[in-house]
């Protein structure tokens, strides 16, 4: 007599639940923008949406404790001159919020943990680098003030935010970059761009250690995450335009480890990993589904185990980091639904008889304190997260200032008189501008003789020029026409951090 053999695991039977309707946050306006990112970004203090705004871009920071309807003239968080694309909470100081926006500039927010009377327009610092506007924004998991973005001018460039410079510019993406994972320790990430390919990328060596030609044979957008494992999950669409999933040993590249086509539906599908677990849950714009999946080292190595079914497509989500989840009530993790008007909390949890904290469900897990600086993951060194215990429950720790030093780039250089021309002698005097530093425009300026100044790049003055950069005037009424609409879009806020930055920037070009 044949037996059916059941797979053993203790979250084959975990389920979503959504959050009672009181629990919700209604009346938030979701922004409406076409890009495909999530929206929505939470941490153990902090829920924070991507809003509709006029007048560039904005986004709003709830406390987690502030359900119910949102208040229509709730402060928002604003300082960006265009629509605001992708936003992600620092892993180790959760007043801190990183933003990135079409206007070119991502920018770092601290959150005060009372409710601000008055909307937060002045950022800590704002990063300025990309030609093209920025869609992408990630922290570093393990070293301090470590931010990357990656822009639609197809480079990526890695921030140290308390001194404000770029530390390190990628140009070895031929085309738009739809998303950029980082690895457990942060050594390494991946990339997933439009032109097929997935990248793993050394950051600090300035390289492509590996790379796949289409993973997935639909031209579709794809998106790739990296397991603790040293694994890459990925999610795209086959020829037939069906989404599908896979697993990647990026040392052996040529055959997957596991693909598995899934469904037929053109929302791009957004991978939320939880590296205690090793669940990854699914979630597609336009969906009103999250599929999630257990990865194991037994095949078939990645295991369905449920779907989380609602009646309203979903715009967006966020993903609570395990700092943030109940133990007492048995939850391994939750998601931020993000609908037209409103977001919901869904909690995924294992059903337990007893009251008990669950030590199997809950292994110690990445705490708020960084494992490095910035100094020292630059020069090579490499750490896992330092871990937390979760026996007791998290609590957040009180609002910590984030300081910023800028560093006075000249400093190291001797006296010279300033010139106010662009060409001397028939020489090219580039700034730091990160498109200058880049290695392969590094590499033309050696062959050919050339040197990059320590000038700064993208000095505030230039402000109409960035703004105008996406305009198409077809003849001179037409530009003087734009001229005037974007003078008329600069806001007051913006005027005042210009004027306050002019002693600093006149230090900088002596």
């Amino acid at each position: 007599m044949s037996r059916s053999i059941v797979r053993q695991s203790k979250f084959r039977h975990v389920f979503g639940q959504g959050a009672k309707a009181e629990q919700g946050y209604d009346d938030i306006r979701v922004s409406k923008v076409t890009w495909d990112s999530s929206f929505c970004a939470v941490n153990p203090k902090f829920l924070a949406v991507i809003v509709e705004s006029s007048g560039g871009g904005a986004f709003l920071v709830l406390p987690l404790s502030n359900a119910g309807r949102v208040d229509k003239n709730y402060p928002l968080v604003v300082g960006h001159s265009g629509p605001v694309l992708d936003i992600d909470w620092c892993p180790h100081n959760d007043n801190i919020l990183a933003s990135c926006s079409e206007d070119t500039t991502a920018m770092v927010w601290q959150i005060p943990d009372h409710t601000p009377c008055r909307p937060i327009s002045e950022p800590i610092v704002v990063l300025e680098g990309h030609s093209k506007r920025v869609g992408i924004i990630k922290w570093h998991p393990t070293a301090r003030n470590i931010l990357l973005t990656a822009g639609s001018d197809n480079l990526i460039i890695i921030w140290n935010v308390g001194t404000g410079e770029p530390l390190i510019t990628m140009d070895e993406h031929p085309d738009l970059i739809y998303n950029v994972s980082w690895n457990y320790n942060g050594s390494l990430f991946c990339t997933s761009c439009k032109d097929r390919r997935i990248r793993v990328c050394d950051p600090r060596k300035n390289e492509v250690l590996a790379e796949r030609l289409a993973p997935h044979e639909g031209i579709r957008p794809m998106r790739a995450i990296f397991t603790r494992e040293g694994n890459i999950f990925t999610t795209g669409f086959t020829r037939m335009s069906q989404r599908e999933l896979g697993l990647w040993d990026p040392t052996h590249f040529e055959e997957p480890i596991a693909l598995l086509e899934l469904d037929t539906s053109n929302g791009v599908l957004l991978p939320f990993y939880d590296p205690d677990t090793n669940i990854v849950y699914l979630s597609g714009k336009g969906d009103s589904s999250i599929r999630y999946f257990e990865i194991t080292e037994e095949p078939p190595y990645v295991h369905y185990i449920s779907t989380y079914s609602s009646k309203e497509p979903q715009r967006g989500m966020g993903f609570m980091p395990k700092r943030g989840v109940d133990v007492t009530k048995c939850e391994i993790a939750r998601l931020y639904k993000l609908h037209e008007r409103k977001c919901e909390p869904i909690m995924m949890t294992v059903p337990r008889k007893s009251d008990l904290f669950q030590d199997d469900l809950y292994p110690d897990t990445a705490g708020p304190e960084p494992a490095l600086e910035p100094e020292e993951w630059l020069e090579g060194r490499d750490a896992d997260p330092l871990l937390v215990s979760m026996r007791e429950g998290y609590v957040p720790p009180k609002s910590r200032e984030l300081k910023v030093a800028k560093k006075n780039m000249l400093e190291s250089r001797p006296a010279t008189t300033r010139r106010s021309m662009s060409v001397v002698d028939g020489s090219s005097l580039p700034d730091m501008a990160p498109a200058h530093t880049a290695k392969g425009t590094k590499s033309w300026f050696n062959d050919h003789g050339g040197t990059v100044l320590d000038w700064p790049a993208n000095p505030p003055d230039l402000i109409v020029k960035r703004k105008m950069r996406d305009t198409r005037p077809n003849n001179a009424d037409d530009l003087k026409v734009a001229i005037k609409a974007t003078w008329a879009s600069i806001t007051p806020e913006q005027c005042h951090r210009l004027i306050a930055s002019m002693p600093r920037h006149a230090t900088l070009m002596q």
